[in-house]
């Protein structure tokens, strides 16, 4: 297995749509050239935004996290430019890109140091091979503070690894429940 550099990403967008929209270098300012936290391709990675959909956790109605009866009630939305986590809690959003994985890749996230540095955590499990849609991403606030996140900025990494073979059963395979996901997409069991 090895871990991709720009120029397989860049020839894999184009050749597959993997990924869409698509920015081949970084952008590091707005159209009115204010600045942004970074996002578009880097050397060995693909910066993702935060689209301005948001799902702010809240215990409002005192529910039980469930991840197999999971309560929508426990979230708030937003559309927004930024979000407001508050403090100690999470936010759930997804981004602008849709991915295509392709069937001998695996893609893993990693957080950007700009909001890490702040204390906030990007999770987002691993996109399996043939997986596509537009991915949910959570959004931790470890601070005892309320934390800003800003929509149509960067906020993950995503790194490709592709392997020497291909996987016996992809998730497109297995008809796996995250595919073709839209939006800020809720737990099911």
């Amino acid at each position: 297995m090895s871990i991709k550099s720009d120029r397989w990403i860049r020839e894999m967008s184009k050749k597959q749509n993997m990924i869409e929209p698509f920015e081949e270098a970084q952008v590091r300012t707005a159209k009115d050239g204010s600045k942004v936290i970074s996002y578009g391709v880097s050397s060995y990675g693909y910066d993702v935004r935060c689209a301005d959909e948001f799902k702010i956790f809240t215990n409002i109605n005192s529910a039980m996290v469930d991840p197999k009866h999971f309560d929508e009630r426990s979230f708030v939305d937003l559309k927004s430019d930024v979000c407001i986590i508050p403090p100690n809690s999470f936010c759930l959003a997804r981004t602008v890109e849709y991915f295509r994985i392709p069937r001998q890749v695996l893609t893993i996230c990693l957080g950007k140091s700009t909001y890490a540095r702040c204390g906030i955590i990007v999770n987002v499990t691993p996109l399996e091979p043939e997986w596509e849609g537009h991915v949910t991403l959570e959004f931790s606030n470890t601070t005892p503070l309320p934390a800003k996140i800003y929509a149509n900025e960067g906020v993950a990494q995503f790194l490709f690894l592709e392997s020497d073979e291909e996987c016996e059963v992809s998730y497109a395979d297995r008809a796996g429940k995250y595919m073709h996901q839209r939006g800020v997409t809720l737990p099911s069991a």
